[in-house]
């Protein structure tokens, strides 16, 4: 791989989301990245929609990553892990508090062999405390973290019965928490020599990255005046040609509602006593908004009222779905998306990487492993001889997806991806 963290090796232990998310994007970053699965498989592979051995989930989080798949239940096991531990410059892992332990992975046991070892662990609640073995996913988090009762109290009577989101914010936030955790090890390693743990934890990520948490930490009341609500009081608009779009910026807001004012060219809406404080904004909202969309539907496109928006320092976003966005030429000149090899015969259109560097260029994302499906070459590097790896794979030691053989030569090698 190419990238910022080229020569950087890491092992990863982790499944479903927070875990493997946080090792792909060390991937993205140059880093070479060891996925050690289980026999029973990472669930997500399990997602749909899904082909045998794969789905477009397992694709998102893992597409690039070699995959051993190890029993640490069989005898000879434990040695494999080892072996690719001790030359590991990090572990990522997002098992229940004290896992790895069981197997006499845990840091201190692989920091005694390898000092300079970054160790992260991701949990519900953290590794140590009164929650350190409950069960975590992200809705729970979600819901014991205030974010579920945030949601509900700003959704109101629009919700006919309380509802998760269906996005996995804690998740994916812990996951780049812990990315941010390990780079700045790296550096504190750069300079003492000896790595760490570091122990991410669902729960306080999603506190801290809630931005309106003062609000409900403080009590504050905030009364008739929206305007530090921010972007949840976004209004939807219709465009000149039927399009669906939101502002960024409240409509009654104290501190936004001159934005308006300012981009439609109309000082006079200020004086009007419906619309000359944010209580009464609020009360005639409806009158307000209908003054909006008028002005709106008098543009031409999209554009040009966008143009316009911009003069009162306004922001809009169209509202796109996946397929309508991949085709803007913004999409097109960032590299939005990347395809990669389903592995059986078609392909996955996933995300791209979120930052372009000055002075390092990101190689294309690989393809997503089957299980086990590199446990000969990997094992091959680290010192074993083929006999050997037959010899662990005949034990039950080492595993590999019969849908690999299924599938004949054409699925795995290098060049299908």
């Amino acid at each position: 791989m190419a990238g910022p963290l080229e020569g950087i090796k890491v092992v990863d232990f982790a499944r479903v989301l927070a875990g493997p998310l946080c090792a792909r994007t060390l991937l993205d970053l140059g880093a070479d990245v060891i996925k050690i699965e289980p026999p029973r498989p990472d669930v997500s592979r399990f997602a749909f929609p899904q082909a045998p051995g794969m789905s477009g989930y397992y694709a998102q989080q893992n597409a690039g990553k070699r995959n051993v798949s190890i029993d640490l239940n069989v005898a000879g096991a434990r040695d494999l892990v080892l072996r690719l531990c001790d030359e590991a410059d990090i572990v990522v892992e997002n098992f229940r508090a004290g896992t790895l332990g069981f197997f006499d992975l845990d840091y201190e046991t692989l920091a005694a062999r390898n000092p300079k070892l970054i160790y992260a662990s991701i949990t519900g609640y953290g590794q140590n405390g009164p929650w350190r073995g409950r069960m975590a996913y992200a809705p729970a988090v979600h819901a014991e973290m205030g974010l579920t009762a945030h949601s509900l109290k700003h959704y109101g009577d629009a919700l006919t019965e309380p509802k998760s989101d269906s996005l996995s914010h804690a998740d994916v936030n812990a996951g780049m928490q812990a990315v941010i955790a390990i780079l700045a090890a790296l550096h504190r390693r750069s300079v003492t020599g000896i790595g760490q743990a570091i122990d991410v934890s669902m729960a306080a990520t999603l506190l801290s990255t809630n931005e309106k948490a003062h609000v409900d930490l403080n009590g504050f009341d905030l009364g008739p005046e929206p305007a530090i609500l921010g972007a949840t009081d976004t209004p939807f608009f219709e465009g000149p040609g039927g399009e669906t779009f939101t502002v960024a910026a409240s409509l009654v807001g104290s501190a936004t509602f001159p934005w308006y004012v300012h981009a439609m060219r109309r000082a006079y809406l200020e004086d009007d006593p419906r619309f000359a404080t944010a209580a009464a904004r609020l009360e005639h909202k409806a009158e307000l908004f209908k003054i909006v969309q008028e002005w709106i539907y008098t543009f031409p496109d999209m554009a040009t009222l966008d143009a316009q928006l911009d003069e009162g320092k306004v922001a809009l976003g169209e509202v796109r779905t996946m397929a309508e966005l991949v085709e803007t030429e913004w999409a097109e000149y960032w590299g939005a998306t990347q395809e990669v090899s389903d592995r059986h015969g078609g392909t996955y259109k996933l995300p791209g990487r979120p930052w372009h560097f000055s002075r390092d260029t990101l190689d294309p994302l690989g393809r997503p492993a089957f299980q086990g499906e590199d446990n000969r070459s990997v094992f091959r590097e680290y010192g074993l001889s083929d006999a050997e790896i037959d010899t662990l794979e005949a034990s039950g030691a080492l595993v590999r997806d019969p849908v690999i053989g299924a599938l004949g030569d054409a699925a795995v090698k290098p060049d299908a991806v």
